[in-house]
């Protein structure tokens, strides 16, 4: 029968996105948040981006409005989960302040409610830590923007049971998103890992000086990022010949970034507070043209693989 009814906890980037995917998939979704605006701009949003598939004619009108049709907002969290199957939550990353929220939702949630958290990276097993059932708390983490990105990552606390694992990934499928289903927790997950090691290495090359900040992205952009849609990095190997990929290893690995701190080009820039496209400088500069020129592109990218999934 798959989930009928959820509760979607903040209505930002992430809440929003993910009350849209449900929404679209048959749920009812209850939107939660604690700001009454939040909720008004989370809603606009939902139907921007479902009039922005209905002109791009990936929906009609009629499911459009449907979707919308199915979400509700609310501003009482008690009132929020009455009557539903499964929480996700995304609300600001700071441990304590969820384990508080958690508390509260695990005093007013039934115990068959699952509780997932939408953190990028925070541990399920600290943030369960004051449940009386941590058995059902779990980590569905969507990566942004959830309506274009399918992966989602599931993964469990110590506590958590085998069964809140496998009810989440039949949830993330029916809402027709990627489950990647973790063994056991780790920091980072296993998306957020490969992508800072990435990070570490690409802003290192620039801080040795051996290439421009701009011809370091190119090399992803126009190599390897092009084959990893299709194959991991893992598979990739295997593709290559693990023969030659373990005699480049041997002499690499030793030349690679080990750093355990940030650069220090980053704490420099951030110390400036340029903190990137939100206050039109980090690396590179920001204005409203550009912004909207790479934004549109990778939409635009996305929305392709995303057909391609489709089909």
């Amino acid at each position: 029968m798959g989930i009928k009814k959820i509760t979607v906890l903040g209505a930002g980037t992430m809440g929003h996105g993910i009350a849209q995917l449900c929404a679209e998939a048959g749920l009812y979704v209850n939107l939660f948040d604690i700001s009454k605006e939040n909720l008004k701009i989370g809603l606009d949003k939902i139907k921007e981006n479902l009039t922005s598939l209905v002109n791009k004619q990936k929906i009609t009108k009629k499911e459009a409005d449907e979707a919308v049709s199915r979400v509700s907002l609310v501003d009482d969290l008690k009132e929020a989960v009455k009557g539903i199957e499964l929480v996700i939550e995304c609300i600001v990353e700071n441990l304590e302040v969820k384990q508080k929220v958690y508390k509260e939702l695990d005093s007013l949630c039934d115990p068959s409610v699952i509780l997932a958290s939408n953190t990028s990276g925070l541990s399920p097993t600290q943030i369960s830590k004051y449940l009386k059932h941590p058995e059902r708390m779990v980590v569905a983490h969507f990566w942004c923007p959830p309506e274009l990105i399918p992966l989602v990552e599931v993964v469990p606390g110590e506590k958590t049971s085998i069964a809140t694992v496998e009810k989440t990934v039949q949830w993330v499928k029916q809402i027709k998103k990627q489950p990647v289903k973790m063994k056991k927790e780790c920091l980072g997950f296993i998306g957020n890992r490969m992508q800072y090691a990435l990070l570490r290495e690409a802003i290192y090359i620039v801080e040795q000086g051996w290439a421009d900040i701009e011809e370091v992205d190119k090399a992803v952009e126009y190599g390897f990022g092009r084959r990893l849609p299709i194959t991991g990095p893992i598979k990739t190997a295997d593709l290559g010949g693990l023969d030659v990929f373990y005699n480049i290893c041997s002499y690499l690995f030793k030349d690679l970034c080990s750093s355990d701190t940030p650069s220090n080009i980053m704490k420099e820039i951030v110390e400036a507070k340029k903190y990137g496209s939100k206050t039109g400088e980090g690396f590179y500069k920001w204005d409203e043209n550009t912004l909207k020129e790479v934004e549109d592109k990778r939409r635009k990218v996305l929305l392709h693989f995303l057909n391609e999934d489709k089909s």
